[in-house]
């Protein structure tokens, strides 16, 4: 019998899809609840929708007895990983990486530049009709820390050469050598933090990364120093940042946060020199030509059992 493959796109809205695979469309609906289109024991690849609740995304799987690949259209999985225990062992979980690093990567620039210049009280100034010239820094000149130096990461600073920042440091999990100088591991943030005038932080949502950016962390950025977020919210400990803004040390700019869609009355909404916007690296004009080509290449693969692109992790493996 010809496998099941559930596709958050339709069907003939994507290029390049192979045969020898029944595609069925499923983006669990406006309101999450939308009936299966098959029995989910029959679907061997899930292709899991985009910007819906996680309950949304994780409702099939535990249903899905005969699964062996769920792809994601997010750089992050961790939305995932946090129900392996509801997928049967053996299916190999992939990630969107090509898909997001561009969009991300502008929207980290655009809140560095905006957080830095002022935009935001320009904005609330041309509410107010009033013309209000002040001084701001500028990038250029700037130390600039990448906390998660991945293809997002490295996309960031392709993205930072032309604006004559006076030096870029990278962190990922293990030190290694690129083109554009070393990459440090997590254990050399202490000595990194007190030198960077920006950090940025794009790194995925790991054990080892959730509240990294805590008290200490924070403690050891230069006074007047900017944090940028664009990884996962929980990197942060929320509270720890408050204290910090609050006291007008730091300034912060977040396109995630914890709790995150955040609620009503928080206060980082009016915390001092924090800009917020809402979780909008990755849905771009540019997400959607990109994710269907992602899909397309990996069903290719799938089909011709050819090794999968953007392997994280197969569930049932030592240490899953």
């Amino acid at each position: 019998m010809t496998a099941d493959v559930w596709l958050p796109i339709p069907p003939d809205e994507i290029e390049g899809l192979p045969d020898g695979l029944n595609y069925l469309f499923w983006d669990g609906g406006e309101d999450g609840a939308q009936e299966f289109p098959g029995d989910p024991a029959d679907c061997a690849v899930y292709v899991v929708p985009y910007m819906k609740r996680q309950p949304v995304k994780v409702r099939p799987l535990a249903h899905m007895r005969n699964l062996r690949l769920i792809q994601t259209l997010t750089a992050g999985v961790d939305d995932v990983t946090a129900h392996l225990s509801a997928i049967v062992p053996g299916v190999r979980l992939c990630n969107a990486r090509g898909v997001h690093e561009a969009s991300t990567a502008e929207l980290a620039l655009a809140l560095v530049l905006a957080s830095l210049r002022g935009i935001p009280g320009f904005v609330r100034a041309q509410q107010r009709e009033e013309w209000r010239s002040a001084f701001h820094p500028a990038l250029a000149d700037k130390s600039v820390l990448i906390v998660g130096y991945g293809a997002i990461g490295a996309a960031i600073e392709d993205r930072l050469a032309p604006f004559e920042v006076a030096r870029v440091a990278r962190v990922a999990r293990s030190p290694r050598t690129t083109a554009r100088g070393p990459v440090h591991p997590l254990t050399d943030l202490p000595s990194l933090l007190p030198q960077a005038d920006v950090v940025v932080l794009s790194t995925p949502l790991t054990e080892a990364t959730r509240g990294l950016v805590n008290a200490d962390f924070l403690a050891r950025m230069k006074d007047g120093a900017l944090l940028v977020n664009v990884a996962r919210g929980p990197v942060v400990d929320t509270k720890a940042l408050l204290t910090e803004v609050e006291s007008g040390r730091l300034t912060a700019a977040l396109d995630v946060t914890d709790p995150e869609p955040l609620p009503p009355g928080h206060p980082l909404w009016h915390a001092p020199g924090v800009l917020i916007s809402p979780h909008v690296g990755g849905p771009t004009s540019a997400f959607l030509p990109r994710a269907k080509r992602l899909v397309a290449e990996q069903l290719r693969r799938f089909v011709n059992q050819e090794p999968l692109a953007n392997v994280i992790l197969t569930t049932g493996a030592e240490g899953v």
